[in-house]
Formats: structure tokens, C-alpha cells, sequence
């Protein structure tokens, strides 16, 4: 019994400085051994011994750097980010976005399939086809499809089954489950808002353990990323802000409730409300910016209520969890001059503490590069990942 203990103490040790080791050599992008051994307080002989696996594995290369002083080159270490690739997928309402990265979450290909279709059957079909086009095209690499990550625009369990999408009107699908018989590749599901601040955490904000990120585009969502985990909640419905109320007995929702906030700050009400009035069909961000270029009062004064109204919900998220970082995932704010100013002198209670408020930089692909980013965490079983963004 004693000897059996050893054994796996030894063997949890050995994988703890794996993945520290391996989440060093990410972030740096190059680094020797004797870096590698200063940064992680480990011992030259235990880098040695890793990076030596690792290189048989295939996860790592070395590089010898050039220089001109006198002396042994030295030998640089890094991912080897063409070893797999992980396979990010946005599930929503009439598309479906596949998103292929390397294992440094650089975007290799990608492409938006429209689908006219709400049937369980049929989306699973096109998936499962979809899917195999990219395990066909990247089998030859030395680990393929190393994971695909989905984003669900509804509520996902913590056991991965999807509890509901409103859209869709799905209801304790098991698609995890039907999807890996299928096509023999680990597949995870996660909800959209929550990817997205992974994205926001992963490939911009490395500073922060501690972030909200908050998706305006068709009702609101809250990501939380906290300690640098998701905060899901008890069963992982966590972060369905757009459902608090903040007008009572205001305007009807499709949820049953009437003020919901997303029915006051979301740009789908806005969209909706400009549709109608002005009678426009495809109503596009390129209305709005002219709209906007012309000082247009009506749309001026939309605005103004709908960043008025953002102020107060942020508010409540602040004074609740407290977060390091709040970034806005919105196209229309974007392009709104000092909307972020506006909503930061909203933002004035004395109990109030965060560190910054910020628009993203990534926008509407946030989910799909958080889905890709996830695979990889979970492919190389890494605490966190600091990766670049390339714009």
C-alpha cells in the first residue's frame, strides 16, 4: 500500500510540473532550459527530464538561436503548435461557424455554414458531416483533431447536456454524448458567453484572474471567468443576466417576466425597435454608422438610453462579483463615439470597484476563438493559456 502511494504521489508531481512546464514554454514562445528551470523554481534535472518527454511526444521543438558572442548557441524551446489542431464550432440560430486553430490557437481555416433548419436530427447530421471533413483533411498530423469545443447560445449543464436553447427550442439534448460516437473525437459543450470570456482572458487580458464579459448582440449574456475558472453556478446556468429585471412591469419579455434588461440594453432591442419604425428589412451596423455620422436624434437619443440602461445592469455585476475587468462584447458601441466614457460616468456609486471597463477587441468571433482555446486547454492540461492575438 505504502509503495502504491509513492508511486502515484510521484506520478501527480511528474504532472503538475508537466503542465506548468508546458504552460511556461506558451506564454514565452521561446525559452531555454535554464529560463525554463529559473521561472518554474524546478530543478535543471527535472526540466530535462520533461522537456525530453515532451520532445518525444512531439509537443515541443527546439531551436538553435543565432548569435554572435562567444559560446555554445543557445537552444530554445517551443510548442509545437502544428502537432494538432482543435476544432471550434458557434451553434446558433440559422448558422453554424467552424473555426480550425492550431495549437496556438492561430486560425487556419474557417467558414459559416447557413442552415434553415431548427430539428435536432438534421443540425446533428450537419455537424457530424462537417466534422468529418476536417478529421479527413488533418488526420496525417501526429495528434489530428485534438478537440472540438461548442458553443451553445442557451443553458449547458455542468455535465455537458443541453438543458435549453431558446431559438432552437431545444430541451435535454445529449449532444455531447450522440456527437463523440460519431465521430471519435473528445468533444466539449459550453455556453456561448462563458467562451467568450475565456477568448477575452486567453488571447488579450493575461493580466487578470478575474473577468466579466458581457455579449449584447442578440440579448445579454454574462461570461464570468473567476480565479481563472468559469463561475457556472450550481448546475452551470449561471451568467442569464439579460433576464434581470430593471424596469418593473416594463416591457414583455419572451421569458414570461416584463423589464428584463436585455429588453433595454441589448442591441437585438435595438435593431428590433429601428426595423420596425423605419421599416427596414436587413437592417445592418453600416445604417447605424451613417445614422450616427448624420448626428440622427432619434437614433442619438436610442442610444443614450440604451448605454444608460447598460450602466445600470453593470452596475449590479459589479457590486455582486466584484470583477478585475469588464469587457463589453458590442459592435454597436464600437462604433457610438464615447459610449465607453458615457457608461463609465454611470458607473459612480462609491461601493463600486473594478479595475477597467473595456470594449472587445476580438467582437463577435470571441466564442468560436474561446471554443478553439478551450480544446487546447483541455488537449495539453494546462492551468491557463496566454496566447497572441493577431488582429
Amino acid at each position: 500500500m505504502r509503495d502504491t502511494m509513492v508511486t502515484g504521489d510521484a506520478a501527480y508531481i511528474k504532472k503538475i510540473n508537466r503542465s506548468i512546464i508546458l504552460k511556461e514554454i506558451i506564454a514565452e514562445g521561446l525559452i531555454s532550459r535554464a529560463d525554463l528551470s529559473k521561472l518554474t523554481n524546478l530543478t535543471r534535472a527535472t526540466i530535462s527530464a520533461q522537456v525530453a518527454d515532451l520532445l518525444d511526444e512531439g509537443l515541443i521543438v527546439e531551436t538553435q538561436l543565432e548569435h554572435f558572442s562567444v559560446g555554445r548557441k543557445p537552444i530554445m524551446l517551443s510548442l509545437n503548435e502544428h502537432a494538432g489542431y482543435a476544432l471550434g464550432i458557434d451553434l446558433d440560430y440559422a448558422n453554424i461557424t467552424f473555426t480550425l486553430s492550431d495549437l496556438l490557437g492561430n486560425s487556419i481555416t474557417g467558414y459559416t455554414v447557413e442552415i434553415d433548419t431548427t430539428e435536432y436530427s438534421d443540425i446533428l447530421k450537419i455537424l457530424i458531416q462537417e466534422i468529418n471533413k476536417y478529421k479527413s483533411l488533418y488526420q496525417d498530423s501526429k495528434y489530428g483533431i485534438v478537440g472540438i469545443v461548442i458553443a451553445i447560445h442557451g443553458l449547458v449543464s455542468i455535465d455537458e447536456v443541453i438543458h435549453f436553447v431558446p431559438r432552437l427550442n431545444w430541451n435535454n439534448i445529449h449532444l455531447k454524448d450522440d456527437l463523440q460516437q460519431e465521430v471519435g473525437i473528445n468533444v466539449y459543450l459550453e455556453n456561448n458567453a462563458n467562451l467568450s470570456a475565456f477568448a477575452e482572458r486567453v488571447f488579450v487580458h493575461h493580466e487578470t484572474d478575474n473577468l466579466i464579459s458581457t455579449s449584447l448582440y442578440s440579448g445579454i449574456g454574462l461570461g464570468m471567468m473567476m480565479n481563472n475558472s468559469f463561475f457556472e453556478g450550481h448546475d452551470g446556468f449561471a451568467g442569464e443576466v439579460g433576464h434581470m429585471i430593471i424596469v418593473p412591469g416594463g416591457k414583455p419579455c419572451s421569458c414570461g417576466n416584463k423589464g428584463c434588461w436585455e429588453k433595454y440594453a441589448s442591441e437585438s432591442s435595438i435593431f428590433e425597435y429601428f426595423a420596425e419604425k423605419r421599416q427596414i428589412k436587413n437592417l445592418s451596423y453600416d445604417h447605424f454608422q451613417k445614422w450616427i455620422d448624420e448626428n440622427d436624434e432619434e437614433v442619438i437619443e436610442q442610444l443614450e438610453q440604451m448605454t444608460y440602461y447598460l450602466s445600470i445592469g453593470l452596475n449590479n455585476m459589479i457590486n455582486i462579483y466584484n470583477p478585475d475587468l469588464l469587457v463589453l462584447d458590442t459592435e454597436l458601441l464600437r462604433i457610438y463615439p464615447n459610449a465607453l466614457q458615457k457608461i463609465k460616468d454611470n458607473l459612480n456609486s462609491s461601493i463600486s470597484h473594478y479595475r477597467d471597463l473595456s470594449i472587445s477587441s476580438i467582437g463577435k468571433k470571441s466564442s468560436v476563438m474561446g471554443a478553439c482555446a478551450l480544446a487546447i486547454k483541455q488537449f495539453l492540461d494546462v492551468p491557463m493559456l496566454n496566447l497572441p492575438y493577431e488582429r
